[in-house]
């Protein structure tokens, strides 16, 4: 075993192995390593099938530098936080989180599929265990630094638009066939069912939940007293918002596109490095614009005001995109489909509620979830 590999646990390879994980990153069949460190990466994990991530470099012996991106998955039953799920749902919520999901993507044929633009990251090895768990590493991806220009928003809508359109369910089959993963819309309800109706909604609608200082203090401050009254007017809709988006036009997509998941290559700025997928099944058609749209914000990275701008842009480009692949739909199903499917995923978890009983809660980031909440409200109040 490499000794500094040390940190990566049972992921720690042998001599043997890292000099042949070395050969396949550079290319080199006479490459042997040299020095290698290992570094934790320090991002906020929000998936229960990620265990860890870590970032490898190292150099060869002749001095030439190398790296990988290490991502160790998970079956849900190893979550530390499973206990808070719900004993009564929560075999089902092991059962049906495919944390194999990335590994298959990888062993797929969706690099046919995907048009120029978008790419995988290159897959070095991947190592699958015996007690549900698996270890990918892959290209150690350097980013172009800054925020996202609009016609990068666009550039994405359109490409994901084409890559809807490749993978309709009369063309493909899903990365991990599984009972019932076929039947249109199955991941969104399975997700709204669990962690908005039983969790969130009803934290919302409790009127203790908005007396909290925090978010007292940032709805007060921002003057939006009927936040909570829409949120449930809203919430009302939801059963039937589902079943319109079940009778749209389907498609497997993304499942998870935000620009987190879309690595903009330092050398590329054109290209878009595509990772994490996730909803393996059905989708109503514009889906994947949700989290384009919201997922730097999200991250306190774009303002909440800017979203409308952003919205009028990807709708444009993903419908062309769509059109590109020859899958004519109108904009209203399409705005359905990314708006009803928005409404469901993210307007009522927006909110910081997890975070209401933390004494160092940063009250900053409940006024700008106040001003995202709100503004996926207005967003999806014109068609929902």
């Amino acid at each position: 075993m490499s000794t500094a590999l040390a940190a990566l646990g049972r992921d720690a390879l042998g001599e043997e192995d890292l000099t042949a994980l070395v050969r396949t990153i550079t290319g080199d069949p006479a490459s042997v390593a040299g020095a290698v460190r290992v570094e934790p990466v320090d991002y906020p994990i929000g998936t229960p099938s990620t265990e860890s991530l870590h970032r490898v470099f190292g150099s060869t012996a002749d001095g030439a530098d190398w790296s990988c991106f290490v991502k160790k998955l998970q079956s849900v039953r190893h979550w530390p936080m499973l206990h808070l799920v719900p004993e009564e749902v929560r075999a089902q919520f092991i059962n049906n989180l495919p944390w194999q999901l990335e590994v298959a993507v990888h062993r797929s044929n969706i690099t046919e599929l995907l048009p120029d633009g978008l790419r995988l990251p290159v897959a070095y090895r991947i190592d699958m265990y015996d007690d549900d768990r698996a270890t990918l590493w892959m290209e150690n991806v350097v980013q172009e630094w800054g925020p996202w220009p609009m016609d990068r928003f666009e550039r994405a809508a359109y490409l994901l638009g084409r890559l809807s359109a490749r993978r309709q369910p009369h063309l493909v089959e899903p990365f991990l066939p599984r009972e019932h993963v076929t039947t249109p819309g199955i991941g969104l309800r399975f997700y709204t069912h669990g962690r908005v109706l039983r969790v969130a909604v009803p934290a919302l609608s409790d009127p203790q939940t908005w007396r909290h200082p925090l978010l007292a203090a940032a709805v007060c401050h921002l003057g939006d007293h009927r936040l909570r009254d829409d949120l449930m007017t809203l919430a009302e809709r939801v059963p039937a918002v589902l079943d319109a988006l079940d009778a749209l036009p389907q498609c497997y997509q993304h499942g998870d596109a935000s620009p987190q998941n879309l690595l903009v290559p330092h050398d590329n700025p054109d290209e878009f490095v595509v990772i994490d997928w996730g909803f393996d099944c059905p989708q109503a058609v514009g889906f994947d614009l949700g989290q384009l749209l919201i997922g730097l914000a999200h991250a306190g990275e774009l303002a909440a005001e800017a979203l409308p701008a952003v919205h009028k842009v990807i709708l444009k480009a993903f419908q062309e995109g769509l059109a590109e692949d020859g899958m004519h739909v109108s904009e209203d199903e399409v705005l359905y489909g990314y708006l009803g499917s928005l409404l469901a995923r993210a307007a009522f978890t927006a909110l910081p509620l997890e975070l209401l009983g933390q004494p160092d809660a940063p009250p900053a980031l409940f006024e700008q979830r106040v001003q995202l909440t709100r503004a996926l409200v207005n967003l999806v109040s014109e068609v929902v």
